[in-house]
């Protein structure tokens, strides 16, 4: 299983930063945010990106995010369009596999489960549209907090599948798989090409309705069930990357290259790799 880093966990630093620390740390894949990136073409190239890439010998899994795609005015719908195909011609020219998006909010429309499913069935395959002639797909996550409107991998299993496209597929997030409620039954059931990436984090024990993403912690952490997971993910052949995604503000303040160290090194051992695989320690 390869392992990446997602730029949340170190959001302060800039993406030459999130670059090269998730480099030193031995991470395969980093997962750029758009806004770090966007920040980073003020000033330089996408030529100037694949020369950093191929400098450091780390590849990109994904960029992230298209935000709240489902539940929008016109205006805010049509920027988001706008905003896939650029990541998508990006994503292309770095050897990106894939744009990550999320569902939008209850407060944003939504009446009923199959409204829902409705708009976020159409809204996928519109995104898709626009991303496959560059050859790039389309991750769905879903948000475990209350108030959005896919809560659970249920849910979002059941439009992807409903979308049936190649291009589009789940991203299931530990911290949201808890937290929303998520059945082991839509795990197990789940059709592992259509799970794209895995993301990895820890959180504090806490009551679900006080539980947030600045309450995540390194994966292991806390009382998340990676473990238990990570067991599913492999008896349904799942064979994709897992990526460290954590949203603490403690971690930002500290120092980048050392926090890309504790998360690779916590990786590993939350789910078995490594020495951890053959029952060693470090």
């Amino acid at each position: 299983m390869k392992l990446a880093i997602n730029g949340a966990t170190t959001m302060t630093a800039d993406l030459e930063t999130d670059v090269r620390s998730a480099a030193a740390a031995g991470f395969d894949l980093v997962e750029l945010r758009s806004n770090k990136l966007y920040d980073y073409l003020e000033t330089k190239t996408v030529d100037d990106l694949k020369a950093l890439l191929a400098e450091t010998g780390i590849g990109v899994l994904s960029i992230n995010t298209l935000e709240h795609i489902t539940w929008r005015s016109n205006e805010d719908y049509a920027a988001i369009k706008e905003e896939c195909a650029k990541l998508s011609e990006i994503s292309q020219a770095i050897g990106c596999p894939y744009v990550l998006s999320v569902p939008g909010a209850l407060r944003q429309g939504p009446k009923t489960e199959e409204e829902t499913i409705e708009e976020s069935v159409r809204v996928l395959n519109e995104l898709a549209d626009i991303a496959e002639p560059y050859g790039v797909k389309i991750g769905f996550e879903f948000l475990g907090e209350a108030g959005n409107s896919v809560t659970t991998l249920d849910l979002g299993s059941k439009i992807v599948d409903l979308v049936g496209r190649d291009s589009v597929g789940n991203v299931i997030d530990t911290y949201h798989f808890y937290a929303g409620g998520s059945s082991w039954d839509a795990l197990e059931n789940l059709d592992p090409a259509r799970l794209f990436i895995f993301h990895i984090n820890g959180a504090e024990d806490l009551p679900k309705d006080q539980l947030n993403d600045s309450k995540r912690l390194f994966p292991g952490e806390g009382i998340l069930p990676i473990a238990e997971i990570k067991a599913i993910l492999d008896k349904i052949g799942y064979d994709g990357p897992a990526s460290v995604e954590i949203f603490r503000p403690e971690y930002w303040e500290q120092d980048p290259f050392e926090v890309a160290a504790k998360a690779k090194a916590a990786a590993e051992k939350a789910l078995g790799l490594g020495q951890y695989a053959a029952g060693g320690s470090w």
